[in-house]
């Protein structure tokens, strides 16, 4: 355990919050306040905060508002794009502090920032004036590092009290259970968003919606008599679509607009991404919860046969997901490969027998239906050779992040979409 951790581990929480606390208003006062001179919107959730994020950013982009973004797939400043390869989603409160003041040096307004559990926890919101605050939905994630549910929910809680203390405006998902617990957070100005024609009274507006048409390619629905046209696809892209449209409408932009805007967004790196069509298909996602699985295998299934490549991440992160995850797979798809995931100190293995446990309780039997390859390349490369046409491929867990951490530290250079397109190559024949 490196010294860093070790201090982590022995000093009392209040102790270590106040140090967060200090070094981010440090950072703040270094750089000089730049996120005052934008407008601020977060996106917290457990899903879909970078697809959110992005549609977002688009959005704004497209109407007429130089923005800035920040979030766990890419950064951007206005239309200067790049990857996060962070792997994290906030970064350090120094860089967070520079990112925002280049935006606002280069003329940016906005700034739309994927405010994550951890960030909020460690202070890294300081100083950030939030004027709309969204919420994409709350199910069980890195509970280790919070100590349990109760204190991850109270965490992302920090983002709609923040925004309530500025007189911003939260944005919550009425479909989501969490709804409620958040009202109680956002302040006077409460607006929402629906696909089930949810129902609360004391907010502010609401935007309901109705899906017509989904597809793992394309979503098509309807916002108080507004259609919006996505070339991506997946019910939880409309989710994370109309989240943006009510975001952008608090902002004043009209519906049309962003629906207009939305027709071109060309999807986030690494989320639902498709690196071949044809002759089958090959995807690749981050998703690495049950919630979120689920709904990409869900959107995946066809007639041909569907080809899982997962993992579970290790150092001690969420560990009892890793057997549903497995039987998740082993329930959804025709084979199963389990690989290494960012094992960080743990060992590999165990970590992927686990999750293989999973797939096994589903029916998938060894060297037959089901595939443990420590080496992802050498897994990837398996489920190609497996596919035939009409099939599709889903490689989860990392999506478009360009590490695979290890013991000790150690980072190697990775990207799941360069590995698939490496190992399709015809010199791979």
């Amino acid at each position: 355990m490196s010294l860093k951790h070790s201090i982590r581990a022995l000093a009392p929480a209040p102790l270590l919050s106040l140090y967060h606390w200090l070094m981010s208003w440090w950072a703040v006062l270094l750089y000089g306040f730049p996120a005052r001179r934008l407008v601020v919107v977060g996106v917290t959730g457990t899903k879909g905060k970078s697809s959110t994020c992005s549609m977002l950013w688009h959005i704004l982009e497209q109407t007429g508002h130089c923005t800035g973004l920040v979030s766990t797939a890419q950064f951007a400043v206005s239309r200067q794009v790049w990857l996060n390869d962070l792997k994290m989603t906030m970064p350090s409160r120094s860089a967070l502090q520079q990112l925002f003041r280049r935006m606002v040096r280069e003329g940016c307004t906005h700034a739309v920032v994927e405010t994550s559990s951890e960030g909020l926890a460690q202070w890294r919101h300081v100083g950030l004036p939030y004027h709309v605050a969204v919420l994409t939905n709350l199910a069980p994630e890195h509970l280790q590092a919070h100590g349990g549910f109760e204190a991850y929910r109270s965490a992302k809680a920090r983002l709609f009290q923040t925004a309530a203390r500025g007189g911003g405006i939260a944005v919550l998902n009425l479909d989501d259970n969490a709804a409620d617990y958040f009202t109680r957070f956002a302040g006077r100005r409460v607006w929402g968003y629906t696909f089930q024609a949810a129902q609360k009274s004391g907010l502010e507006d609401v935007l309901s919606a109705r899906l017509i048409s989904v597809t793992a390619a394309q979503v098509e629905f309807e916002v108080q008599g507004v259609r919006t046209n996505l070339s991506v696809g997946g019910e939880f892209n409309a989710q994370n679509a109309l989240a943006a449209m009510t975001a952008a409408l608090a902002l004043g932009v009209p519906l049309e607009k962003s629906a207009a805007a939305l027709a071109s967004f060309p999807g986030t790196p690494g989320r639902l991404e498709f690196v071949q069509h044809q002759p089958f298909a090959v995807v690749v996602d981050y998703a690495h919860t049950v919630e979120s699985l689920e709904a990409v295998y869900r959107t995946l299934k066809g007639p041909g046969k569907l080809i899982a490549v997962l993992g579970s991440c290790g150092g001690g992160r969420d560990k009892q997901k890793r057997e549903p995850l497995g039987k998740l797979a082993g329930q959804y798809a025709d084979y199963v490969v389990v690989t290494d995931e960012d094992p960080y100190d743990e060992e590999p293995r165990s970590i992927m027998e686990v999750v293989a446990a999973g797939a096994r309780v589903a029916g998938k039997r060894e060297s037959e239906s089901l595939w443990i390859i420590e080496d992802r390349r050498a897994a990837i490369h398996h489920a190609l050779t497996l596919a035939k046409a009409g099939d599709v491929v889903v490689i989860t867990g990392k999506g478009a992040e360009q590490w695979l951490m290890k013991a000790n530290g150690k980072k190697i250079p990775w990207d799941d979409r360069q590995v698939v397109q490496e190992e399709l190559a015809p010199t791979k024949a």
